[in-house]
């Protein structure tokens, strides 16, 4: 009876060790997301405002401006959706759309001399950073996650305890990844 007792308690602390794990495998999963979201709500709100900074000095520049307008709109609202594959690519072109928009700035000297211009760019290029940074994490963390519910012991916690797998957040293309923005070391 003692052995069945002790067996008992084993596997008892074995499970809860693996469940715990997984949970804070999950949390980790999550707070990382929201890291993500944090940056892509704020590219979002730094938009409006480089739209509006490029419309003043290229108005004529009127196709881009909707573009991006109308990619960040689409990108909002897959912000509450759960396909991440179709909003990392929104995302995606929402960030090639923001080149296009920043590469105007090239034909204009005056835009790209104004202050509040170049601050957006200042702002929208740390955010850039920080989104890759949090997405780099992010998909580590999804990758650690998602190889616990798949090896043994895990995977018998995981799946009686419905842990699912996470999807990854990542760009489709490398060049995607790297935004080339207006050299501000040579604006007089």
């Amino acid at each position: 009876m003692t052995w069945f007792v002790a067996a008992f308690l084993a596997v008892t602390a074995l499970v809860t060790v693996l469940y715990n794990r997984l949970v804070r495998d999950r949390n980790r999963v999550d707070a990382a997301w929201s890291d993500i979201d944090v940056q892509l709500q704020r590219r979002h709100d730094l938009i409006p405002q480089l739209v509006k900074a490029v419309d003043q000095y290229a108005g004529y520049e009127r196709a881009t401006l909707e573009a991006v307008t109308a990619l960040r709109a689409e990108a909002i609202d897959l912000s509450g959706a759960g396909d991440l594959g179709e909003r990392g690519q929104k995302e995606e072109e929402l960030g090639q759309g923001i080149q296009r928009l920043i590469a105007v700035a090239e034909n204009y000297p005056d835009l790209k001399a104004n202050e509040n211009f170049l601050s957006l760019q200042r702002d929208l290029v740390e955010t850039e950073n920080y989104l890759q940074f949090a997405r780099r994490f992010y998909n580590g963390s999804v990758r650690q996650f998602n190889t616990r519910i798949e090896t043994v012991p895990n995977n018998f916690i995981a799946n009686q305890f419905n842990f699912k797998q996470r999807d990854f957040f990542q760009k489709t293309s490398d060049e995607a990844a790297n935004v080339p923005l207006v050299d501000l070391g040579n604006v007089e």
